[in-house]
C-alpha cells in the first residue's frame, strides 16, 4: 500500500474517532458539572473524608466520615424533589484532660430541595432541613431534634459553576438537659472545569452558633482544591474525587485549626 494510500486512511480513521472522543470528553465534564450542581437530577452516594486538626486543648485529630446519599424524585413535570442526607460516623479522640475518646454515629441530617426541573441561567431549590438525635454517645451530637428552611441557587456559565448552600435550624424537642440549637450553615462554592474531567474547587462550609458567646459563634474556613472524575471498570462506572484543603481563619474555643476534606462519590446517570 502506498504511502498516500496509508496517510489518507490515517486520516479518515481521525476525522471518525475524533467525534467520539470530543463527545466523551464532554460527557466527563457534564457530569463534572453534575456533582457541582446540589439539586442535580442525580443519584449519587459521596463519602466525605473530614480531617480536622488541631481540636480541644489536646490538640487532637478528629475524623469524621460523612455518608451522604442523594436521590431525585420526579413529582411532576415540572418540579423535582432533590433528597440530600448526611449520617457522620465520627472517631474523636480524648479532647481533653478527663475527657474519654469516642466513635460512633452523629445526628441525622436529611434535607429536601423543590427544585424546576427545567430551570434557566439561575438554578435553584429550596425546601426544609432536619437533624435527628441519632448520635451514639453526647459528645458526638446536639441531643435534639430541630428543622428550618434551606435554599440553594447556582449558576453554570462555561466552565464555571458557581453559587451557594445555605440552611437555619432551631431545636424544637429533645433533651431538656441540652442546650437549644439555633444553628446556620453558608456553603459558597465555586469550580472552574478542566479538559478530561479534572477541575478546581473551592466549598468552605461557614458555620454560626447563635447559641454561643460572640467569641464563639463562627467557623470560617478558606481553602480550596482540585478534583477529577474517572470510570472505572468495563462499564465504566463514573466516580467523582476531590481533595480540598481549609484553615480556620475564624473558629470557636478549642476548634479545629484547620481541615482536609478527601471525597469520593459514587454517580449512577440515568
Amino acid at each position: 500500500m502506498s504511502q498516500t494510500r496509508i496517510a489518507a486512511l490515517a486520516l479518515l480513521a481521525l476525522l471518525i474517532a475524533a467525534p467520539l472522543w470530543a463527545a466523551e470528553e464532554e460527557t466527563e465534564t457534564e457530569l463534572a458539572k453534575k456533582t457541582q450542581n446540589p439539586v442535580a437530577d442525580l443519584i449519587s452516594v459521596p463519602f466525605q473524608n473530614n480531617f480536622n486538626f488541631g481540636v480541644g486543648p489536646n490538640n487532637v485529630t478528629q475524623y469524621v466520615l460523612n455518608v451522604q446519599p442523594v436521590i431525585p424524585f420526579k413529582l411532576s413535570e415540572d418540579w423535582n424533589l432533590i433528597t440530600r442526607t448526611i449520617l457522620p460516623i465520627i472517631n474523636q479522640p480524648s479532647i481533653a484532660p478527663g475527657v474519654e475518646s469516642e466513635f460512633g454515629l452523629g445526628d441525622l441530617n436529611p434535607a429536601f430541595f423543590f427544585s424546576p426541573r427545567k430551570p434557566g441561567a439561575l438554578i435553584w431549590g429550596v425546601g426544609p432541613v432536619f437533624t435527628f438525635p441519632t448520635a451514639t454517645d453526647t459528645q458526638l451530637g446536639s441531643g435534639k431534634y430541630s428543622a428550618g428552611p434551606t435554599a440553594v441557587a447556582l449558576t453554570i456559565q462555561g466552565p464555571w459553576v458557581l453559587g451557594a448552600l445555605i440552611n437555619q435550624q432551631w431545636s424544637f424537642a429533645g433533651d431538656s438537659d441540652r442546650r437549644d440549637v439555633s444553628a446556620m450553615l453558608i456553603q459558597p462554592f465555586v469550580n472552574y472545569n478542566l479538559p478530561d474531567g479534572w477541575y478546581l474547587s473551592s466549598a468552605p462550609i461557614i458555620t454560626a452558633n447563635w447559641e454561643a458567646s460572640s467569641d464563639n459563634t463562627w467557623t470560617v474556613p478558606v481553602g480550596g482544591g482540585f478534583g477529577k472524575l474517572w470510570r472505572i471498570g468495563k462499564v465504566g462506572l463514573p466516580v467523582n474525587t476531590q481533595i480540598q484543603a481549609f484553615y480556620n481563619v475564624e473558629t470557636p474555643d478549642g476548634g479545629p485549626e484547620w481541615q482536609l476534606r478527601f471525597q469520593v462519590q459514587f454517580l449512577f446517570p440515568k
